[in-house]
């Protein structure tokens, strides 16, 4: 009688989704619903040089929190976490708009947003590095 060979095959795994595939699903589906709901929501049309439209309102909209998240990634990376960014770029724009109202030129305006960011963000590196100030606190 001939004997049976042990089985070798490895067992079938279970399918499993990519990291980050429910919210893709999610993004998706939303998109599909818009679609439904306003047949013209993927129109983009050119006016006196700009262009407008719902997919170019999203992009603008998200462009800010983009570039939020682009930073935070490096942060993330090294196992760190900063709320205080949000309140950087909120004293960075208060500091726009108050010039802005002032009457100041735009280099002017720009320059002092980003030297209010930096020294912003210079007095937390301090606290945080010199100082042993939690990194979790905002400013």
């Amino acid at each position: 009688m001939p004997q049976s060979l042990p089985d070798t095959t490895t067992p079938k795994r279970r399918f499993r989704w990519p990291t980050g595939m429910p919210q893709l699903v999610a993004l998706l589906l939303v998109l599909l619903v818009d679609s439904l709901v306003a047949p013209h929501f993927w129109q983009v049309v050119l006016q006196d040089g700009r262009l407008f439209g719902s997919p170019i309102d999203i992009l603008n909209r998200a462009a800010p929190v983009a570039l939020l998240a682009i930073g935070m990634t490096l942060v993330i990376a090294t196992g760190g976490i900063d709320l205080s960014v949000g309140a950087v770029m909120a004293i960075a724009g208060a500091t726009t708009a108050a010039m802005t109202v002032a009457g100041f030129s735009l280099p002017i305006v720009l320059l002092s947003a980003l030297g209010t960011g930096i020294l912003a963000g210079l007095w937390n590196g301090i606290l945080v590095a010199i100082l042993k100030f939690s990194r979790l606190s905002p400013l």
